[in-house]
């Protein structure tokens, strides 16, 4: 599935685009079969399959997993590929389509320093992944000043502006109140992503709000991992009744 495909599901009439994150083959094609239109792996969620912490995934091992989902599949899958892997944009690029991948996440959290990235340097960055894919990836500019603890609309707008300038196709502000996602997507031009929490509003409920693309982030393996961990305590508790004297 190319990128244009995807890109149009950002625009289409069934607003909001919800995007299931598959963490693995298996996952990717349940998703799909359910029919859902395209995919979003999520980067905690990966990495936790491969039992690695959020962040410490390998570049090998990240693409490896990313090409396994998308080669399950045959609808359109955006990758989350953190802050890049400090990888220069022109092998990103090459990796992300030898992967099979159409689109990606790209963060502004600088993982050397864990502090936010200063906006004109992502911007530029983000322009150079752009010349080198054209048109054949949907760039989903990650947005971190409320994941920082920067409460700031200002900011984050004038950050989005930046990226929606440097080629994004549309800017993700992790963890934004929901009530300013509507605010965030009129300042900056470009649709907005915004991402189910536990406690949160539905993907409806955050399409009204102004959430043009909903995903889930590893939430959606964190309840398939809850469900087997009760799985197993009910196997526990079976076997431990039958052994009884």
């Amino acid at each position: 599935m190319t990128a244009a495909a995807l890109r149009a599901l950002h625009q289409g009439p069934d607003l909001p685009l919800v995007l299931p994150g598959p963490w693995d083959a298996v996952s990717a094609k349940v998703f799909a079969d359910a029919g859902f239109p395209a995919l979003a792996t999520p980067s905690a969620g990966v990495a936790a399959s491969l039992g690695y912490e959020d962040g410490r995934t390998p570049a090998d091992e990240m693409f490896a997993a990313i090409a396994r989902i998308t080669h399950a599949v045959d609808i359109p899958v955006s990758a989350d590929v953190e802050a890049g892997y400090g990888l220069p944009a022109k092998e990103l690029v090459a990796r992300l389509t030898d992967a099979g991948a159409v689109g990606c996440n790209l963060e502004d959290t600088d993982h050397a320093t864990g502090a936010l990235r200063d906006a004109r340097e992502q911007a530029d960055w983000l322009a150079q992944v752009r010349a080198e894919a054209g048109d054949a990836l949907v760039i989903n500019a990650r947005i971190d000043t409320y994941l920082h603890g920067a409460q700031d609309l200002e900011e984050s707008v004038r950050r989005g502006r930046l990226y929606a300038e440097a080629g994004a196709d549309c800017v993700y502000p992790i963890l934004a109140p929901p009530p300013l996602l509507a605010d965030l997507s009129t300042g900056i031009g470009l649709p907005v992503n915004a991402v189910v929490t536990p406690d949160g509003p539905s993907p409806r409920e955050l399409g009204a709000l102004g959430a043009a693309r909903v995903t889930f982030g590893p939430g959606l393996q964190h309840r398939a991992m809850a469900a087997v961990a009760e799985m197993a305590e009910r196997l526990r508790e079976e076997l431990g009744a039958g052994s009884g004297g």
